[in-house]
């Protein structure tokens, strides 16, 4: 297919494309794009790269792979008999009944024909003279359209380990977000895992159990607190399912996207040490992140009152693992609870009691090479029989940054995001006309109910394509001035809170060379989907319309 902006003998806006709109992933959030876009009668095409939808869900097969909301909030609200008639089995969804989940709403609603699998972008290129973005595979197909949405997903580019001797490793070596789909069996190896993210500590009891022994690598020891998870009480399903239209709609009036959670009212310093150890009690017996971190109002923004909230969990780290020394080296001492993502587990601590699991402190004795037979720190060297990589992804800009994202002879998305990414509303980035990001950085996205927020980000962007169509406009661009303005505000907003204190992913800072820079959104969603409407209801402040009428 020629180039529509150098294509000749034809007038470069006669030029016609192959789709209204191309989406780029085929998780959560592109399956629901494609459902919302074709409701305005749009040809839209989404390209995965892998050979099933899915997303994340699709990827991260490791043993206990496992959602930390709520199965029943952690799904689509579109359509209400979807929403009433799927039944979770348990209080947190895993990752093989959250993917069936996922291929049922792409079969119920005949999304799958207009998804490509096995098709990763290798580039997205904007001809100003055609209005077109042209994007082209690794096969070498290009396909043209005026509108593309990045539905990458935050936690999609597994960061791939990179220590001198992994290629001699004569046994075998996995990552969590590239788990081999027939599953593994750990049963009688000696086994090394590297990380104590969430993957990790989802992931190692179950390894735990199987193998002869487990050797684990901790560099940064991270707050957990136990999920509580068992299957769904019907009652409470009945109950949650009688009240979904009110629970959807209030969601979007919470920090975090997540209703049926009342705001506290008070800070933990207001009341006395006998009735902060209660609530905690109360909290952890409950399970939960949100629940736990909505004991008081100021446990994100008051490093005092954090202080209490952070060392109720790490006496109960304690009290739970044997050997006072493991106990202490798992005890998170580098951060505030809750400001790097706060892990939920199922019975991670129990596992050091066990005498098949070590605890090696990687930041005493850091990895130096992945030696034939095993691995070598500064002071001890292991034999293992298979090495687990948990060290997390490239979050948030990383699925984007692999593509090269341009507009001809101008403007790159590399050399925008060289500082860290800037964008406008998590939405748009200022010099790339007509591209949206879902759930893209400085939105809340992470920090929310995911799953809300792509509805959110797929709705206001189908809303804007069909203004746009009603206005006559062919191109709409983000002004350097409102993504400066709100660059500027998605840093005031985290500077009020304890979240900057962290050296965590939300920062960057697990991926060597990426600029630190603090990601998320973290007002809240009231706060920001309230920004969000006004934008509209000001005629798109901060966006400029231009173009002539065309029929889409």
């Amino acid at each position: 297919m020629p180039d529509a902006a150098t294509e000749t003998g034809r007038s470069a806006s006669n030029v016609k494309p192959d789709l209204d709109v191309i989406i780029v992933g085929g998780g959560l959030a592109g399956l629901y794009s494609i459902y919302r876009l074709r409701k305005q009668g749009l040809k839209v095409r989404a390209y995965e790269a892998g050979d099933g939808v899915g997303g994340t869900w699709f990827w991260n097969r490791y043993p206990g792979c496992r959602c930390d909301v709520e199965s029943m909030e952690y799904s689509y609200a579109f359509d209400d008999d979807l929403q009433q008639e799927w039944v979770w089995p348990e209080r947190y969804g895993t990752q093989p009944e959250i993917l069936k989940y996922i291929n049922h709403v792409a079969e119920r609603f005949d999304l799958l024909r207009d998804v490509q699998l096995n098709t990763r972008i290798k580039s997205a290129v904007f001809s100003e003279a055609a209005t077109l973005w042209t994007i082209t595979t690794e096969a070498g197909e290009e396909v043209t359209a005026p509108a593309c949405i990045m539905a990458t997903g935050n936690l999609s580019t597994p960061r791939k380990p990179d220590f001198p001797g992994l290629d001699d490793f004569k046994g075998k070596w996995y990552h969590t977000g590239l788990w081999p789909k027939e599953g593994v069996d750990f049963t009688g190896l000696r086994v090394g895992v590297i990380g104590t993210g969430s993957s990790g500590v989802q992931m190692m009891p179950h390894i735990a159990g199987q193998a002869k022994h487990l050797t684990v690598f901790q560099r940064t020891a991270n707050f957990s607190l136990p999920a509580r998870n068992a299957p769904l009480d019907p009652n409470k399903e009945r109950q949650h399912k009688a009240e979904y239209p009110e629970r959807r709609k209030a969601a979007y009036d919470t920090p975090f996207g997540i209703a049926g959670y009342p705001p506290p009212a008070k800070s933990a310093l207001e009341v006395t040490p006998e009735e902060r150890q209660e609530t905690y009690e109360a909290k952890w017996g409950e399970g939960g992140s949100i629940s736990y971190l909505f004991a008081y109002n100021d446990l994100l923004t008051n490093k005092a009152s954090n202080d209490t909230a952070s060392e109720f969990v790490r006496e109960k780290i304690r009290a739970t693992v044997a050997d006072p020394k493991t106990a202490e080296l798992l005890c998170p001492n580098n951060h505030p609870i809750g400001t790097k993502r706060l892990i939920l587990d199922s019975q991670y601590y129990e596992i050091y009691n066990q005498d098949n699991v070590d605890l090696v402190d990687a930041r005493k004795a850091p990895i130096q090479e992945i030696t034939p037979i095993g691995m070598r720190t500064t002071d001890a060297e292991f034999e293992f029989d298979a090495i687990v990589f948990a060290t997390g992804f490239d979050a948030m800009t990383g699925a984007m940054r692999e593509i090269d994202i341009r507009v001809e002879g101008g403007t790159t998305l590399e050399v925008q995001w060289e500082g860290g990414p800037r964008t406008y509303l998590g939405v748009m980035v200022a010099g790339l006309p007509n591209m949206f990001m879902i759930t893209g950085p400085q939105s809340p996205g992470v920090k929310s109910q995911m799953i809300l927020s792509i509805e959110w980000h797929a709705n206001w962007i189908a809303d804007c394509l069909a203004h746009m169509k009603a206005a006559g406009a062919r191109r709409i661009d983000a002004t350097e001035q409102s993504q400066e303005e709100w660059v500027r505000h998605v840093k005031e907003v985290a500077d009020k809170t304890l979240y900057p204190l962290a050296n965590s992913w939300y920062m960057g800072v697990n991926i060597p060379g990426k600029p630190q820079i603090f990601m998320p959104y973290v007002g809240g969603v009231q706060a920001y989907t309230k920004k969000c409407q006004e934008v509209v209801a000001k005629g798109y402040e901060g966006f400029v319309l231009t173009g002539e009428r065309v029929e889409v």
